[in-house]
């Protein structure tokens, strides 16, 4: 490839943004701090973007009304911009940094934004199996979909409860002992 070209193309994909996954989460926080600190480096924008979590009623089953009207269109979106200005407004850079409320999901507007992206960032909770395989992994979705280099950051680790002394110390049975 000529000298010219791949310079060309360099600079096509160093102008590109790097997309990444906010929620709200700490997880979340860590990857926008990370990928606003990758952005500087290269001297590219920081797109964040937030999506709806539709499957979320299907993991804890029936929603009271009052819950309801809060999920409608029009209050999610106010919702998601508000995680944004919030995430947002806790980062100091020069580095330029745009939001989106995507309508649909935010494993596939993520995808679909990394395909205009030179990196997409997301958080990794740590959810478990469990939770994972019920609302299902937005990290795991994106490296696995994602058109572009995917980085993905583990969210801070978590201090265990601590345990009463006593709870600790007593012995296990296998069941009632008649």
């Amino acid at each position: 490839m000529p000298p010219a070209q791949e310079e060309r193309i360099m600079n096509d994909f160093d102008s590109r943004p790097i997309v990444v996954g906010v929620d709200g989460s700490p997880a979340s926080q860590a990857a926008l701090a990370w990928a606003v600190e990758e952005a500087a480096r290269r001297g590219c924008a920081v797109e964040a973007i937030t999506g709806q979590h539709r499957d979320f009623g299907m993991a804890v089953g029936a929603v009271p009304i009052d819950m309801m009207i809060g999920m409608l269109p029009e209050e999610l979106r106010a919702a998601q911009q508000d995680v944004l200005d919030t995430a947002v407004a806790g980062v100091t850079t020069e580095v330029e940094i745009r939001t989106t409320a995507a309508a649909e999901e935010a494993k596939l507007a993520l995808v679909e934004a990394a395909k205009h992206a030179s990196l997409l960032v997301v958080g990794r909770r740590g959810l478990g199996a469990v939770m994972a395989t019920l609302l299902g992994s937005v990290s795991l979705y994106c490296v696995h979909h994602a058109s572009c280099p995917v980085v993905v950051i583990n969210g801070p680790a978590v201090e265990p409860a601590h345990e009463h002394p006593l709870r600790s110390s007593a012995p296990i049975t296998p069941g009632p002992l008649y």
